[in-house]
Protein backbone atom coordinates (compact mmCIF):
# COMPACT_ATOMS: atom_id res chain seq x y z
CA UNK A 1 0.00 0.00 0.00
CA UNK A 2 1.59 3.22 -1.26
CA UNK A 3 1.93 5.95 1.87
CA UNK A 4 2.34 9.42 2.25
CA UNK A 5 3.78 11.43 4.99
CA UNK A 6 1.51 14.14 6.95
CA UNK A 7 3.19 16.07 9.91
CA UNK A 8 4.13 13.17 11.96
CA UNK A 9 1.41 10.20 10.38
CA UNK A 10 1.85 7.87 7.74
CA UNK A 11 -1.48 7.35 6.12
CA UNK A 12 -2.56 4.86 3.35
CA UNK A 13 -2.71 7.29 0.45
CA UNK A 14 -6.18 5.00 -0.39
CA UNK A 15 -8.77 5.68 2.06
CA UNK A 16 -12.27 4.33 1.94
CA UNK A 17 -15.13 6.53 2.14
CA UNK A 18 -18.48 5.24 3.36
CA UNK A 19 -20.97 7.28 1.36
CA UNK A 20 -21.67 4.59 -0.64
CA UNK A 21 -21.15 1.36 1.30
CA UNK A 22 -22.93 -1.88 0.18
CA UNK A 23 -26.60 -1.56 0.93
CA UNK A 24 -29.65 -4.25 1.57
CA UNK A 25 -32.82 -4.27 -0.84
CA UNK A 26 -31.42 -1.02 -3.12
CA UNK A 27 -32.45 1.21 0.32
CA UNK A 28 -29.39 3.57 0.79
CA UNK A 29 -30.58 3.72 4.35
CA UNK A 30 -29.82 0.16 4.86
CA UNK A 31 -26.11 -0.77 5.15
CA UNK A 32 -25.01 -4.43 4.81
CA UNK A 33 -23.14 -4.37 7.75
CA UNK A 34 -21.88 -7.49 7.25
CA UNK A 35 -20.54 -6.77 3.86
CA UNK A 36 -18.42 -3.43 4.95
CA UNK A 37 -17.32 -5.57 7.81
CA UNK A 38 -15.68 -7.83 5.27
CA UNK A 39 -14.18 -4.94 3.38
CA UNK A 40 -12.73 -3.04 6.67
CA UNK A 41 -11.55 -6.60 7.50
CA UNK A 42 -9.31 -6.39 4.03
CA UNK A 43 -8.61 -3.09 3.71
CA UNK A 44 -6.93 -3.39 7.27
CA UNK A 45 -5.19 -6.27 6.45
CA UNK A 46 -3.63 -4.97 2.83
CA UNK A 47 -2.59 -1.53 4.65
CA UNK A 48 -5.77 1.02 4.41
CA UNK A 49 -5.70 3.09 7.59
CA UNK A 50 -7.93 5.98 6.80
CA UNK A 51 -11.75 5.38 7.56
CA UNK A 52 -13.96 8.56 6.18
CA UNK A 53 -17.59 9.13 7.38
CA UNK A 54 -20.04 12.16 7.87
CA UNK A 55 -23.00 12.88 9.09
CA UNK A 56 -25.29 12.56 6.17
CA UNK A 57 -23.64 9.46 4.65
CA UNK A 58 -26.92 6.94 4.48
CA UNK A 59 -29.73 9.02 5.67
CA UNK A 60 -27.41 8.91 8.96
CA UNK A 61 -26.62 5.73 9.41
CA UNK A 62 -22.81 5.79 7.99
CA UNK A 63 -21.01 6.86 10.94
CA UNK A 64 -22.62 4.47 13.12
CA UNK A 65 -22.03 1.20 11.43
CA UNK A 66 -18.32 2.53 10.74
CA UNK A 67 -17.97 3.15 14.46
CA UNK A 68 -19.27 -0.59 14.87
CA UNK A 69 -16.87 -2.34 12.28
CA UNK A 70 -13.89 -0.52 13.94
CA UNK A 71 -14.32 -0.79 17.36
CA UNK A 72 -12.84 -4.21 17.10
CA UNK A 73 -9.54 -2.65 16.38
CA UNK A 74 -7.16 -0.98 18.53
CA UNK A 75 -7.97 2.75 18.58
CA UNK A 76 -4.73 3.52 16.93
CA UNK A 77 -4.22 1.44 13.97
CA UNK A 78 -6.76 3.59 12.25
CA UNK A 79 -7.65 7.03 11.50
CA UNK A 80 -11.10 8.00 11.45
CA UNK A 81 -12.36 11.47 9.23
CA UNK A 82 -15.93 13.04 9.66
CA UNK A 83 -17.46 16.38 9.06
CA UNK A 84 -19.91 19.27 10.72
CA UNK A 85 -22.82 18.88 8.22
CA UNK A 86 -23.23 22.81 6.84
CA UNK A 87 -24.25 21.51 3.69
CA UNK A 88 -27.86 22.08 6.04
CA UNK A 89 -28.16 25.14 6.57
CA UNK A 90 -30.53 24.36 9.56
CA UNK A 91 -27.38 22.57 11.35
CA UNK A 92 -25.29 26.04 11.64
CA UNK A 93 -26.70 26.69 15.19
CA UNK A 94 -26.06 23.00 16.23
CA UNK A 95 -22.36 22.43 16.53
CA UNK A 96 -21.95 21.29 19.74
CA UNK A 97 -25.01 18.95 19.31
CA UNK A 98 -24.02 17.66 16.47
CA UNK A 99 -20.03 16.53 17.73
CA UNK A 100 -21.02 15.38 20.73
CA UNK A 101 -23.56 13.04 18.72
CA UNK A 102 -21.19 12.02 15.94
CA UNK A 103 -18.54 10.63 18.98
CA UNK A 104 -21.57 8.82 20.53
CA UNK A 105 -22.52 6.92 17.05
CA UNK A 106 -19.13 6.29 16.25
CA UNK A 107 -18.33 5.51 19.60
CA UNK A 108 -14.97 6.95 19.79
CA UNK A 109 -13.55 9.81 22.05
CA UNK A 110 -11.80 11.19 19.47
CA UNK A 111 -11.84 12.39 15.87
CA UNK A 112 -8.64 11.94 14.09
CA UNK A 113 -9.31 14.19 11.18
CA UNK A 114 -12.93 16.51 11.04
CA UNK A 115 -14.02 19.05 8.83
CA UNK A 116 -16.09 21.87 7.61
CA UNK A 117 -18.42 19.63 4.98
CA UNK A 118 -19.02 21.24 1.81
CA UNK A 119 -17.91 24.70 2.14
CA UNK A 120 -19.57 26.31 -1.25
CA UNK A 121 -21.49 29.19 -2.07
CA UNK A 122 -24.60 28.28 0.05
CA UNK A 123 -22.90 28.62 3.40
CA UNK A 124 -20.05 30.45 3.03
CA UNK A 125 -21.83 33.71 4.99
CA UNK A 126 -22.70 31.55 7.75
CA UNK A 127 -19.68 29.24 8.08
CA UNK A 128 -17.85 32.78 8.17
CA UNK A 129 -20.24 34.34 10.92
CA UNK A 130 -18.43 33.44 14.15
CA UNK A 131 -20.79 35.94 16.44
CA UNK A 132 -23.64 34.31 15.41
CA UNK A 133 -22.71 30.72 14.98
CA UNK A 134 -19.09 29.78 16.24
CA UNK A 135 -18.37 26.93 14.46
CA UNK A 136 -14.84 27.34 13.74
CA UNK A 137 -14.52 29.08 17.63
CA UNK A 138 -16.12 25.83 18.79
CA UNK A 139 -14.09 23.14 16.65
CA UNK A 140 -10.99 24.99 17.69
CA UNK A 141 -11.67 24.25 21.28
CA UNK A 142 -12.28 20.82 20.85
CA UNK A 143 -8.97 20.74 18.95
CA UNK A 144 -7.14 22.00 22.03
CA UNK A 145 -8.93 19.58 24.02
CA UNK A 146 -7.70 16.84 21.92
CA UNK A 147 -10.93 15.64 20.49
CA UNK A 148 -10.23 16.97 17.18
CA UNK A 149 -6.57 15.72 15.53
CA UNK A 150 -6.54 17.47 12.68
CA UNK A 151 -9.31 19.93 11.32
CA UNK A 152 -9.49 20.70 8.09
CA UNK A 153 -12.56 21.73 5.23
CA UNK A 154 -14.01 20.13 2.17
CA UNK A 155 -15.50 22.24 -0.73
CA UNK A 156 -17.61 22.03 -3.78
CA UNK A 157 -17.64 25.49 -4.14
CA UNK A 158 -15.75 27.74 -6.63
CA UNK A 159 -12.39 28.55 -6.06
CA UNK A 160 -13.33 32.24 -4.81
CA UNK A 161 -15.65 30.51 -2.37
CA UNK A 162 -12.46 28.87 -1.07
CA UNK A 163 -10.32 32.12 -1.01
CA UNK A 164 -12.74 33.31 1.72
CA UNK A 165 -12.61 30.83 3.31
CA UNK A 166 -8.73 30.80 3.39
CA UNK A 167 -8.55 34.07 4.23
CA UNK A 168 -10.65 33.82 7.87
CA UNK A 169 -9.41 30.23 8.59
CA UNK A 170 -6.18 29.22 6.74
CA UNK A 171 -3.70 29.94 9.02
CA UNK A 172 -5.50 26.81 11.37
CA UNK A 173 -6.65 24.42 8.35
CA UNK A 174 -4.24 21.52 8.33
CA UNK A 175 -5.88 19.78 4.76
CA UNK A 176 -8.66 19.99 2.48
CA UNK A 177 -10.62 17.44 0.44
CA UNK A 178 -12.05 18.56 -3.14
CA UNK A 179 -13.32 17.21 -5.94
CA UNK A 180 -10.63 16.27 -8.06
CA UNK A 181 -9.92 13.84 -11.20
CA UNK A 182 -8.65 14.18 -14.46
CA UNK A 183 -11.78 15.58 -15.95
CA UNK A 184 -12.32 18.51 -13.27
CA UNK A 185 -8.78 19.62 -13.46
CA UNK A 186 -10.09 21.62 -16.15
CA UNK A 187 -13.43 21.58 -16.20
CA UNK A 188 -14.49 22.04 -12.76
CA UNK A 189 -11.18 24.37 -12.23
CA UNK A 190 -9.20 22.01 -9.32
CA UNK A 191 -6.21 22.63 -11.45
CA UNK A 192 -6.54 26.50 -9.27
CA UNK A 193 -7.93 25.18 -6.54
CA UNK A 194 -4.86 22.75 -6.03
CA UNK A 195 -2.54 25.80 -6.87
CA UNK A 196 -4.60 27.99 -3.77
CA UNK A 197 -4.68 25.18 -1.28
CA UNK A 198 -0.34 25.18 -2.21
CA UNK A 199 -0.11 28.93 -1.52
CA UNK A 200 -1.15 28.20 1.79
CA UNK A 201 0.92 24.97 2.38
CA UNK A 202 -2.58 22.87 2.82
CA UNK A 203 -2.25 19.20 1.53
CA UNK A 204 -4.45 18.05 -1.11
CA UNK A 205 -6.95 15.14 0.09
CA UNK A 206 -9.09 14.18 -3.09
CA UNK A 207 -12.82 13.23 -3.17
CA UNK A 208 -14.79 11.70 -6.36
CA UNK A 209 -11.60 10.62 -8.18
CA UNK A 210 -13.83 8.62 -10.33
CA UNK A 211 -16.85 11.26 -10.37
CA UNK A 212 -19.21 9.08 -9.23
CA UNK A 213 -18.34 6.23 -11.32
CA UNK A 214 -18.08 8.38 -14.45
CA UNK A 215 -14.40 7.57 -15.03
CA UNK A 216 -14.54 4.05 -14.41
CA UNK A 217 -15.90 3.05 -18.21
CA UNK A 218 -14.85 5.36 -21.34
CA UNK A 219 -16.09 4.74 -24.96
CA UNK A 220 -14.14 1.75 -26.61
CA UNK A 221 -12.52 4.50 -28.59
CA UNK A 222 -10.97 6.01 -25.33
CA UNK A 223 -10.39 2.70 -23.88
CA UNK A 224 -8.07 1.59 -26.76
CA UNK A 225 -6.21 4.66 -26.63
CA UNK A 226 -5.11 4.17 -23.19
CA UNK A 227 -4.39 0.64 -23.32
CA UNK A 228 -2.33 1.30 -26.02
CA UNK A 229 0.22 3.02 -23.94
CA UNK A 230 -0.74 0.95 -20.91
CA UNK A 231 -1.94 -2.54 -21.93
CA UNK A 232 -1.99 -3.79 -18.35
CA UNK A 233 -3.73 -1.18 -16.57
CA UNK A 234 -7.51 -0.89 -16.39
CA UNK A 235 -9.54 1.84 -17.17
CA UNK A 236 -10.36 2.95 -13.43
CA UNK A 237 -6.90 3.16 -12.41
CA UNK A 238 -5.88 5.95 -15.09
CA UNK A 239 -7.81 7.66 -12.77
CA UNK A 240 -5.74 6.81 -9.77
CA UNK A 241 -2.44 7.17 -11.70
CA UNK A 242 -3.50 10.82 -12.54
CA UNK A 243 -4.26 11.51 -8.98
CA UNK A 244 -0.54 10.03 -8.25
CA UNK A 245 1.07 12.25 -10.21
CA UNK A 246 0.24 15.23 -7.96
CA UNK A 247 2.69 15.64 -4.99
CA UNK A 248 0.20 18.02 -3.12
CA UNK A 249 -2.00 15.03 -2.75
CA UNK A 250 -2.02 12.60 0.46
CA UNK A 251 -4.93 10.79 0.38
CA UNK A 252 -7.52 9.59 -2.35
CA UNK A 253 -10.88 8.64 -1.28
CA UNK A 254 -12.74 6.32 -2.85
CA UNK A 255 -16.64 5.38 -2.25
CA UNK A 256 -16.59 1.45 -2.69
CA UNK A 257 -19.79 -0.04 -2.98
CA UNK A 258 -18.65 -3.71 -3.24
CA UNK A 259 -15.43 -6.32 -2.01
CA UNK A 260 -14.57 -6.42 -5.99
CA UNK A 261 -14.16 -2.39 -6.13
CA UNK A 262 -12.05 -2.77 -3.19
CA UNK A 263 -9.53 -5.24 -4.14
CA UNK A 264 -9.35 -3.74 -7.40
CA UNK A 265 -8.47 0.18 -6.06
CA UNK A 266 -5.93 -1.67 -3.13
CA UNK A 267 -3.95 -3.78 -6.22
CA UNK A 268 -3.78 0.01 -7.93
CA UNK A 269 -2.16 1.33 -5.23
CA UNK A 270 0.22 -1.30 -4.09
CA UNK A 271 2.41 0.68 -6.11
CA UNK A 272 2.80 4.63 -7.38
CA UNK A 273 2.83 4.44 -11.16
CA UNK A 274 2.20 8.31 -12.11
CA UNK A 275 1.93 8.98 -15.92
CA UNK A 276 4.32 10.44 -17.75
CA UNK A 277 3.88 13.55 -20.22
CA UNK A 278 2.57 11.44 -23.68
CA UNK A 279 0.61 8.92 -21.36
CA UNK A 280 -0.92 12.88 -19.26
CA UNK A 281 -1.33 14.59 -23.34
CA UNK A 282 -3.57 11.38 -24.25
CA UNK A 283 -5.39 11.60 -21.15
CA UNK A 284 -5.76 15.14 -21.88
CA UNK A 285 -7.49 14.64 -25.31
CA UNK A 286 -9.78 12.02 -24.04
CA UNK A 287 -10.86 14.63 -21.89
CA UNK A 288 -11.48 17.11 -24.58
CA UNK A 289 -13.55 14.39 -26.20
CA UNK A 290 -15.76 13.90 -23.47
CA UNK A 291 -16.47 17.55 -23.05
CA UNK A 292 -17.18 17.55 -26.75
CA UNK A 293 -20.62 19.39 -26.87
CA UNK A 294 -20.41 21.51 -23.67
CA UNK A 295 -20.44 25.11 -24.57
CA UNK A 296 -17.04 26.84 -25.57
CA UNK A 297 -17.30 29.99 -23.28
CA UNK A 298 -14.49 31.64 -22.42
CA UNK A 299 -14.88 33.83 -20.00
CA UNK A 300 -14.46 37.42 -22.07
CA UNK A 301 -17.13 39.19 -20.58
CA UNK A 302 -17.86 40.99 -23.39
CA UNK A 303 -21.70 39.69 -22.90
CA UNK A 304 -22.14 40.81 -19.32
CA UNK A 305 -21.70 44.28 -20.36
CA UNK A 306 -24.66 43.83 -22.89
CA UNK A 307 -26.51 42.48 -20.61
CA UNK A 308 -29.83 44.51 -19.77
CA UNK A 309 -30.43 42.37 -16.30
CA UNK A 310 -26.67 42.37 -15.24
CA UNK A 311 -26.20 38.47 -15.53
CA UNK A 312 -23.14 37.24 -14.78
CA UNK A 313 -23.29 34.49 -18.43
CA UNK A 314 -20.49 32.95 -17.79
CA UNK A 315 -20.51 31.49 -14.29
CA UNK A 316 -24.27 30.29 -15.45
CA UNK A 317 -22.78 28.63 -18.62
CA UNK A 318 -20.07 27.16 -16.33
CA UNK A 319 -23.28 25.74 -14.40
CA UNK A 320 -24.85 24.92 -17.29
CA UNK A 321 -22.08 22.82 -18.87
CA UNK A 322 -21.54 21.12 -15.24
CA UNK A 323 -25.52 20.15 -14.93
CA UNK A 324 -25.70 19.03 -18.81
CA UNK A 325 -22.71 16.62 -18.46
CA UNK A 326 -23.81 15.55 -15.07
CA UNK A 327 -27.10 14.52 -16.05
CA UNK A 328 -28.02 16.54 -13.15
CA UNK A 329 -26.68 16.27 -9.43
CA UNK A 330 -26.44 18.67 -7.01
CA UNK A 331 -23.51 21.24 -7.63
CA UNK A 332 -25.40 23.41 -10.42
CA UNK A 333 -28.92 23.44 -8.61
CA UNK A 334 -27.03 24.42 -5.27
CA UNK A 335 -25.32 27.48 -6.68
CA UNK A 336 -28.10 28.76 -7.91
CA UNK A 337 -30.37 28.58 -5.30
CA UNK A 338 -28.04 30.97 -3.95
CA UNK A 339 -28.42 33.41 -6.69
CA UNK A 340 -31.22 36.21 -6.35
CA UNK A 341 -34.05 35.90 -8.55
CA UNK A 342 -32.96 38.18 -11.20
CA UNK A 343 -29.69 37.05 -11.31
CA UNK A 344 -30.80 33.04 -12.06
CA UNK A 345 -31.07 31.70 -15.98
CA UNK A 346 -34.75 32.49 -15.40
CA UNK A 347 -33.90 35.80 -15.44
CA UNK A 348 -32.93 35.99 -19.21
CA UNK A 349 -35.30 37.98 -21.25
CA UNK A 350 -34.17 36.26 -24.66
CA UNK A 351 -33.36 39.68 -26.01
CA UNK A 352 -29.99 38.24 -27.53
CA UNK A 353 -28.21 41.69 -26.77
CA UNK A 354 -25.53 39.20 -25.13
CA UNK A 355 -25.10 37.11 -28.52
CA UNK A 356 -24.13 39.89 -30.62
CA UNK A 357 -20.67 40.22 -29.20
CA UNK A 358 -19.92 36.99 -28.09
CA UNK A 359 -16.80 35.61 -30.07
CA UNK A 360 -17.70 31.84 -29.77
CA UNK A 361 -21.11 32.94 -31.47
CA UNK A 362 -22.68 30.60 -28.37
CA UNK A 363 -26.58 30.85 -28.45
CA UNK A 364 -26.56 31.87 -24.66
CA UNK A 365 -30.05 32.83 -25.13
CA UNK A 366 -31.17 29.41 -25.90
CA UNK A 367 -28.64 28.04 -23.47
CA UNK A 368 -30.22 30.21 -20.21
CA UNK A 369 -33.69 28.70 -21.53
CA UNK A 370 -32.79 24.94 -21.57
CA UNK A 371 -30.90 25.59 -17.92
CA UNK A 372 -33.71 27.06 -16.38
CA UNK A 373 -36.23 23.79 -17.84
CA UNK A 374 -33.67 21.77 -16.46
CA UNK A 375 -33.70 23.12 -13.11
CA UNK A 376 -37.50 23.27 -12.42
CA UNK A 377 -37.07 19.55 -13.84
Amino acid sequence: MVTKEFQDLKLSMLGLGAMRLPVLDGDDAKIDEAAVEKMVDYAMKQGINYYDTAWGYHSGNSETVMGRVLSKYQRDSFYLATKFPGYDLSNMPKVEEIFEKQLEKCGVEYFDFYLFHNVCEMNIDAYLDEEKYGIDTYLKKQKENGRIRHLGFSAHGSCEVMKRFLERYGDHMEFCQIQLNYLDWSFQDAESKVKLLEEYGIPVWVMEPLRGGRLAKLSENDEAKLTALRPDEKVPAWAFRFIQTLPQVKVVLSGMSNFEQLQENIETFAAEKPLNKEEMQELMSVVEGMLDGSLPCTACRYCTSHCPKGLNIPDLISLYNEHRFSGGGFIAPMVVSTLAEDKRPTACVGCRSCEKVCPQQIKISEAMADFGKRLQE
